[in-house]
């Protein structure tokens, strides 16, 4: 069965970066892109007080999502939702089963972090799915390899997305790196860390052993961050727990804000427990 990479449009330079990339990522997956603009007409829509919104009419969205599809080398279909992006997603995850959902970040700088409204973590709430998020400065020049997976040494359980999170690591030859952050050096914490993805299956078929690596930093996000440069990493892969994501303060967790932060794309893998 052919797999699936579900993409968000609005239009905008940060949904076009993620096209790119979900392009890109599509050949060696043999998948094929599901290109999805939400109309979001509402006059409350929290996204109007901090990012633009594409107000095209049905037309004219039908005109651009046809040039964006015609202009793809890989199969894609185009389809048009209406109202909350997140309903929008859950109804099409339904359709189309993806392996993945992919999202652009707008440029949120000069936006407190507790003010943004973010389209990925809707996602995470209504219908969790290994989601990736790509900055808007990125370019799909070449395909990310080297990834740094954060683990924070609690076990977890994919369920049924360590399949597709597996294949895409397989398919990308990626040179796995487990990331442990902690106050102090602590090799017996990393090595329990790295243990424990291990035991996800994961790491299975990847051409090269997995390495394990530490940094000492009091917050886990700062830590994450201060490791997941473009010089070392074009990855960072996250493993969001529903505590997380459920919470009301998800935007205090290490999952929002390395997302909301990181210079190079991050795969977010939804933890069962």
């Amino acid at each position: 069965m052919t797999s699936t990479l579900l993409v968000l449009t609005d239009f905008f330079k940060a949904a076009d970066r993620a096209l790119d990339y979900a392009t890109n990522l599509a050949e060696p997956l043999g998948a094929r892109l599901v290109l999805l603009h939400v109309r979001r007409d509402a006059l409350l829509d929290p996204e109007r007080f901090i990012s633009g919104l594409s107000n095209l009419n049905r037309e004219a969205i039908d005109l651009v999502m046809n040039r964006l599809a015609g202009n793809l080398a890989v199969p894609v279909v185009a389809e048009v939702g209406h109202g909350q992006v997140a309903d929008a997603v859950a109804d099409a995850i339904t359709r189309h089963h993806p392996a993945l959902v992919v999202l652009g970040r707008p440029d949120y700088e000069d936006i407190p972090e507790v003010m943004v409204h973010t389209t990925a973590l809707d996602i995470l709430r209504t219908s969790p799915r290994p989601l990736l998020v790509v900055p808007h400065n990125v370019t799909a020049n070449s395909l990310p390899r080297r990834v740094l997976l954060a683990a924070d040494g609690e076990p977890f359980s994919l369920g049924p997305y360590a399949g597709p999170a597996r294949q895409i690591l397989t398919a990308l030859h990626a040179e796995l790196t487990v990331l442990h952050v902690a106050p102090k050096p602590d090799p017996a914490a990393l090595a329990g860390a790295l243990a424990l993805v291990v035991r996800t299956g994961l790491t299975v078929d990847l051409p090269t052993p997995v390495l394990g690596a530490s940094q000492v930093a009091e917050d886990p996000a700062e830590g994450i961050l201060q490791l997941a440069q473009p010089a070392d990493y074009d990855l960072v892969v996250l493993i969001a727990r529903p505590r997380s994501f459920l919470g009301s303060l998800f935007h205090r967790s290490v999952t929002a804000r390395v997302l909301l932060r990181s210079p190079v794309p991050v795969l977010i893998l939804p933890a069962t427990n």
